[in-house]
């Protein structure tokens, strides 16, 4: 599976914004994936179960450890339990079914 993002242009790693919110939120599972934007090509929607989370908190974050504005997600949604596989790994695939899903009608 395709593990970046084209965001603006640019390409943006997936694993990268994993690895903040990992940080930032230590013992919960976050995974990011994306949706289309028509300003932008794709934004990244990132999907934890930090029952606290918030983009603003995230933006932050990110900010304090040189990240880019475009490795801020557009979208922190918190949900119950993140996908993962029988071996424990984040489930991608049922991660991007989840956030696609959850896509805003087109306007």
């Amino acid at each position: 599976a395709k593990r970046f993002s084209k965001i603006a242009g640019e390409m943006v790693s997936l694993a990268a914004v994993e690895v903040l919110a990992g940080e930032l939120w230590p013992g919960r599972l976050s995974a990011v994936a994306t949706q289309p934007d028509a300003r932008k090509g794709e934004r990244l929607v990132l999907v934890t179960d930090e029952p606290t989370a918030t983009r603003a908190a995230f933006q932050t974050f990110a900010r304090s450890r040189g990240a880019t504005e475009l490795m801020v997600p557009a979208v922190v949604t918190v949900v119950e339990k993140v996908p993962v596989l029988g071996s424990g790994k984040i489930d991608h695939a049922a991660v991007a079914d989840l956030v696609r899903a959850a896509e805003p009608a087109a306007a």
